[in-house]
């Protein structure tokens, strides 16, 4: 069980980097906001611009056709609440991994670890999802700025939860951003010490 020991610890070690790195990222790119145009990184614990600037141009823009303006920290339940379920989340696993040296649990405990971060991990994504939608949906009656669509309803921008859209005359992009990534690392690693950990108990027996 070492070798599924040391990769349950990395696993589940990687989930500290979005404390650091941002776990997704949305772009947006127009004639007149050409390449990198503008983008915002989402964290855990709070939305911030790629570069400088680009959160008050996205809000500025929004408010012209009526939508929200991005929250800030104390405004989202989720920026409290994800931070301490990543954290909680990742230090059990590392736990787990330094008890599994021991010989005291076997690999299914890794993997019911893997199970439970991975539904964490799907509602997560449906909330954000839940709150792109209310985001881009929910808008001001009184905007500056109207427009419709081909049956004459009130356009909606949700961004897209993953890849590309056109909306109005930007294109959006939405993708994970480095924390996103190494998260998906993490969780690789950890489905990988339950597979050497049950090739290991098979060679005891």
């Amino acid at each position: 069980m070492k070798k599924a020991s040391i990769l349950m610890i990395l696993g589940a070690g990687l989930l500290l980097s979005l404390f650091v790195f941002p776990l997704w990222n949305v772009t947006l790119i127009a004639p007149q906001y050409p390449a990198p145009g503008l983008g915002m990184d989402i964290y855990i614990n709070g939305i911030e611009s790629v570069k400088e600037g680009d959160l008050q141009n996205i809000d500025l823009m929004n408010h012209y056709i009526g939508m929200k303006y991005l929250p800030k920290p104390g405004e989202m339940w989720e920026f409290d609440v994800f931070p301490k379920v990543v954290g909680a989340m990742s230090i059990l696993g590392i736990i787990l991994g330094f008890i599994g040296f021991t010989g005291k649990i076997k690999p299914n405990v890794f993997l019911g670890w893997l199970i439970l971060m991975s539904v964490l991990g799907i509602l997560g994504m449906y909330d954000f999802n839940a709150w792109l939608l209310d985001y881009g949906s929910d808008l001001d009656p009184n905007a500056i700025m109207k427009y419709v669509d081909a049956n004459g309803n009130p356009m909606t921008y949700k961004p897209p939860l993953f890849g590309h859209k056109k909306m109005l005359n930007f294109d959006t992009y939405s993708y994970p951003g480095l924390g996103g990534y190494l998260l998906g690392l993490g969780l690789v690693l950890v489905f990988l010490s339950y597979l050497v950990g049950q090739a290991s108990l098979k060679k005891k027996k």
